[in-house]
């Protein structure tokens, strides 16, 4: 260990952290040792900030470590955060041992560190301060894998005698967990103690696989229910939170995941525990939304208060178009929240309107919101005559933002009677508010003035380049004149940085692009797989030929972002690979989802990605 008298000793200006040179890590270790409480919890918060910021670790680190522990052992009240500052430091996958870069891995370094200083953190494992015990325990974990013979002898033993005898059931599951990453594997099924059989299920789920065998479902079902409330629930390496393993082995075993979490609700769905692993089941499996929306249902009134109530009707508002006719009892129970006067009352609505439930139209004209009039218009296409005048009102209120982006959208299903909200939509564009949707739209519909056609102009000369392309593309919509197009893109395209944005835009052109094509070829071999797949769009799309495109677009085939954009464009040039076949039925006919949830995105990409794989399929 290296006291604060040794700190000059390093030469920190030449080692780097998360900011930069980490020349401020001695006065953050200082303060660790001062009188006042304020000063301390800022400094352990700036060390998690720069030599651990989320998750990576940096040359500086590992010197910080001998000075961290002197800490752990000098500063008072303090010993669990700093325990567990140098556990989350050292948070490796013991694979990564065995690969021929680990030696200069800044994590190698710290693992060396704090391994050499264990025998001396040691005696934390007897603090009289459970936090103290739980977080000692962590940093053993940390380094189980790469302790020496002898350290990892008294390292066992010690942890054998909390698994035996500390008085606080959560130190002794702590405890069992340790002692299997030491290679001590120990039967708990018969304790007296829940946390210690939760923890033994938990380590016996892990060790087996999904399907799990009925008695650890039973375990991890009635002894998982209800866990110890102690603040100490510290998380393990390579987890954010404490129920991050559990809900992770639950979710890879559907029907074991399903069941636990029916009894956790059941049991109260205490800490939301139950609800919150049928959300996580959601977003894993395929085709469990009905399932999911019933334990969302039933979870509600074990909600202690508004927020928790909000997020399960979020849950349900995000999932319940899957359901092709939602039943009485969830729109009931959606319509009776959806008139409460609390936070509960938004998300409630807002699931409403996706059911189609038709009361959801009177509530969102009493109570209209971006989110719900969108919602209620792609709901209720019928009801433009009611939902327009809204949606000009309160964009004409000056809705900014995400806000005015929403109410925009909400519009594009309306078709012609969109047009209504015409003189709103120039006023968008002329003041700037969410300009980019106002102009896409007033080019889809369809109605040409001088005064347009002068803003969209005008429009085509703005420092966004977002708005320029949208605007430009309106204008050639309009009349037809590519002129003006033609000269933003060839600005756009001409910058430096990222372009892919732009080439995808450019559909709309058809073969008017094609003076386009001396930019566009060279970028069909791009670094950046963005901009391969923007690029082989936009070269079909000027020459109308698919020989070019089509091999680039085959090639970023995957389930991620990238590959569904480029299974799109290989879909709408009509041209499918017959090589393909096999991964678009990997595509369609898995059970797991592929693709995770995207922020503003009314489609969930994965349902997007089956759809399409399955129509394609059929088709060719």
């Amino acid at each position: 260990m290296r006291s604060p008298a040794e700190l000059d000793q390093v030469q920190w200006h030449d080692l780097t952290h998360a900011y930069g040179p980490a020349a401020d890590v001695p006065e953050l270790i200082r303060a660790l040792y001062g009188d006042d409480a304020d000063t301390v919890d800022e400094a352990i918060h700036e060390l998690y900030g720069n030599i651990h910021h989320q998750g990576t670790v940096y040359p500086a680190s590992a010197p910080a470590v001998p000075f961290l522990a002197h800490a752990v052992l000098h500063v008072p009240g303090r010993r669990d955060e700093l325990l567990m500052l140098l556990a989350v430091l050292a948070d490796h996958d013991p694979e990564d041992t065995g690969s021929p870069h680990w030696p200069g891995r800044p994590v190698a370094a710290i693992c060396a560190e704090l391994v050499r200083l264990l025998p001396q953190l040691m005696p934390c494992l007897a603090d009289a301060a459970r936090p103290v015990r739980r977080a000692a325990l962590r940093v053993v974990a940390a380094v189980a894998d790469l302790l020496p013979a002898e350290v990892r002898a008294t390292a066992g033993r010690r942890v054998d005698e909390l698994y035996a005898a500390d008085p606080v059931p959560a130190v002794r599951a702590d405890a069992l967990a340790v002692l299997a990453r030491l290679g001590r594997g120990t039967e708990a099924f018969d304790s007296p103690f829940s946390e210690v059989r939760l923890a033994a299920a938990v380590l016996a789920a892990d060790r087996s696989g999904a399907p799990y065998e009925k008695r650890l479902v039973d375990v991890l079902a009635e002894d998982g229910a209800d866990p110890d409330p102690g603040e100490d629930d510290f998380p393990w390496a390579g987890t954010t939170s404490p129920d991050d393993r559990l809900t992770h082995l639950l979710t890879r075993d559907v029907a074991a995941g399903l069941t636990v979490a029916a009894r956790w609700i059941a049991s109260g769905d205490l800490g939301s525990r139950g609800s919150r692993l049928g959300r996580q089941i959601a977003e894993t499996w395929r085709d469990r939304e009905p399932e999911v929306l019933d334990l969302m249902l039933a979870a509600l009134p074990h909600q202690r208060d508004a927020r928790g109530r909000a997020e399960c009707l979020t849950t349900i508002g995000q999932w319940i178009e899957r359901l092709p006719e939602p039943g009485t009892d969830l729109r009931d129970t959606l319509h009776q929240y959806a008139r409460s006067d609390d936070e509960s009352a938004a998300p409630a609505l807002l699931a409403l309107a996706r059911s189609r439930d038709p009361r959801a139209l009177e509530l969102v004209l009493r109570t209209p919101g971006p989110d719900t009039l969108r919602a209620a218009a792609s709901s209720c296409p019928g009801a433009a005559d009611r939902l327009i005048p809204e949606i000009r009102r309160t964009l004409a209120s000056g809705a900014t933002g995400n806000e005015a982006i929403e109410l925009i959208g909400a519009l594009t299903g309306f078709g012609a009677a969109a047009r209504q909200a015409q003189p709103e939509l120039l006023d968008c564009l002329r003041t700037r508010r969410a300009a980019v949707v106002a102009a896409r739209q007033i080019g889809l519909n369809g109605v040409v003035t001088p005064e347009i056609t002068a803003l969209l102009h005008e429009a085509t000369h703005s420092t966004d380049p977002s708005l320029r392309a949208a605007a430009a593309l309106a204008h050639h919509r309009l009349t037809g004149d590519a002129a003006p197009a033609l000269r933003v893109f060839q600005g756009l395209l001409d910058a430096q940085g990222p372009v892919h944005w732009h080439l995808s835009s450019l559909q709309p052109l058809g073969s008017a692009a094609a003076p386009l094509l001396p930019l566009v070829e060279p970028l069909l071999t791009a670094r950046y797989e963005w901009t391969r797949m923007a690029a082989a769009q936009a070269h079909h799309t000027a020459t109308g030929s698919p020989e070019r495109a089509v091999p680039v677009l085959a090639g970023l085939i995957g389930p991620t972002p990238v590959g569904l954009s480029a299974l799109k464009a290989l879909a709408a040039i009509g041209r499918v690979p017959e090589e393909l076949r096999p991964v678009l039925r990997s595509f369609a006919f898995s059970s797991l989802r592929l693709l995770p949830a995207m922020p503003f995105s009314d489609v969930h990409p994965d349902e997007e990605l089956r759809a399409l794989a399955r129509s394609l399929l059929e088709s060719h």
